[in-house]
């Protein structure tokens, strides 16, 4: 980027919750794709029950649009993981400006480095890596094996539609699946270990 060129940016919309209608700008780096508004609408009435006092971990979180919906419509607290730097720098930023940074943790870390190393639990998981990247699949194997979901936790999964990635069999139970566009998106309930 030339010095003094301005960075290319987008906003995201939050669309619920106490901060409803505000406008925060994110970068345009490559495979970053925030769940669209109708997608969060139905997720987040989805959740509706769940939601309130949960603990969230945003997983590949982007512009993390679900990460702070969740918080602004009421959960507890939300951890966010992104391994691009700037991405997860903007929502560092925007969690300040939010006075949420009390209710939130920030790391720059590839998702599977960090399911390995924490020692955190979560009653909800966004798993919304990038589409060509393929690492949902893994991803949802890894948090099932992990012992990190709380009891009766919920995990969201988006993927394309056109190459959606599957569920891992006998992990968890689908509750809800949708198509909008070029997105599947679902949301899971991991099977208890007997």
């Amino acid at each position: 980027m030339r010095r003094g060129a301005k960075q290319a940016t987008s906003q995201l919309r939050i669309i619920g919750g106490q901060w409803r209608g505000r406008k925060l700008p994110f970068p345009d780096r490559p495979g970053l794709r925030p769940t669209g508004d109708r997608i969060r609408e139905t997720l987040f009435n989805w959740l509706g029950p769940h939601l309130q006092t949960a603990k969230c971990l945003d997983l590949f979180a982007g512009s993390g649009a679900l990460g702070i919906e969740a918080l602004s419509r009421g959960a507890a607290r939300c951890d966010f993981v992104d391994a691009d730097l700037e991405a997860i720098t903007a929502v560092s930023h925007h969690l300040n400006t939010l006075d949420a940074s009390e209710y939130s943790a920030v790391s720059c870390d590839m998702a599977e480095r960090y399911l390995r190393q924490t020692t955190r639990t979560w009653d909800i998981v966004f798993v919304d890596p990038p589409f060509d990247a393929r690492l949902g699949e893994s991803t949802l194997t890894l948090l099932a094996d992990s012992e990190r979901l709380a009891e009766a936790s919920r995990v969201y999964f988006e993927t394309s539609r056109s190459q959606p990635e599957p569920v891992p069999a006998g992990l968890y139970d689908v509750l809800r699946e949708k198509t909008t566009g070029d997105v599947c998106y679902r949301l899971l309930s991991p099977r208890q270990s007997t």
